[in-house]
Parts: structure tokens; sequence; C-alpha cells
């Protein structure tokens, strides 16, 4: 099952990949919502091998993730592989500069079931998959919205 959304942000790439890299903030974010996130690897510096371990309740039952950056390619693109008992998933985020000041950002999130529990669970997600890409959609806007504006207060 994939959900995929685009967004124009007005800003250079440079500026978008660095805000993207705040991964300290994403990770506060996920605490906010109620999920458990713990960075485990030692790297000081974004990069290729960051691992987080996070748990968090769906439908009703805890769900536990490893999450690791698999793919860091500065300015153009963040891939990171998700893995939990029964599912993996990437998350993907590509830019794309349109002008120098203007850059599209490409979010595609990825699951594929490995048990018969969590086939269940997503044929039932794709059941409602319409309803899902909505707000899929209307997530990533509001996120590009809210980190355009970011930037622009800091420039």
């Amino acid at each position: 099952m994939k959900f995929s959304s685009r967004e124009d942000i007005d800003a250079p790439i440079e500026r978008v990949f660095e805000a993207l890299c705040d991964f300290e903030a994403f990770e506060r974010q996920a605490m906010r919502r109620g999920a458990e996130v713990q960075r485990v690897d030692a790297l000081g510096a974004p990069g290729v091998g960051m691992t987080w371990k996070a748990a968090f309740t769906m439908r009703g039952r805890r769900r536990e993730l490893d999450l690791e950056l698999v793919r860091f390619d500065v300015p153009n693109e963040m891939v990171f592989a998700a893995k939990s008992p029964g599912m993996d998933g990437t998350f993907s985020v590509e830019l794309i500069a349109l002008s120098r000041s203007r850059t599209r950002m490409s979010i595609a999130l990825e699951m594929a079931p490995l048990n018969l529990s969590t086939r269940l669970l997503v044929q039932s997600l794709k059941l409602a998959k319409s309803s899902l890409t909505k707000r899929f959609k209307l997530r990533v806007a509001e996120y590009a919205k809210t980190l355009e504006e970011r930037l622009q207060r800091s420039a």
C-alpha cells in the first residue's frame, strides 16, 4: 500500500533540506502525539545509519517500529526503512529545485505486510484508502506550509 504527495515550497532547496534534517524536532513532535521515540545510533551528524526505535498505539494495539535512514543524498533525497514485527515499509522525501528560490517536495510512504494479521490491517486500510489519501495529502500540505512560513521568517 502506497501513499504519496508533493508540494511546492517557496524556499531554496538547501534550506528546505536543512530544515528536514532537524530530526530532534520530528522526535519531539512524535512524542507530543503519544509515541515513544528513542534514537539508538551514535552518529554525530545526519547521515546513513541513523536509527530510531519507536512505539505507539494504532487501532487499539501497541506497535513497535525500527526506523533507519538508508539513503541520504544532500540536498536531494532521504529514504527511511521501517521494520516492525509484521510489516516493512519505506518513507522517502525527495526534493527538486524548481528555481533558485522554489523547491518541490515529494513524499511517499509504502507499507508491505509480512504476516496474516498485518495483511488484515492493510486490507482494512485499503477499504478507507481514499479518505486516508486525502488525510495524508492534507498533512503533507500543512507541513509544507508551516515549513515555508518558518523558513521565510528566518530568512
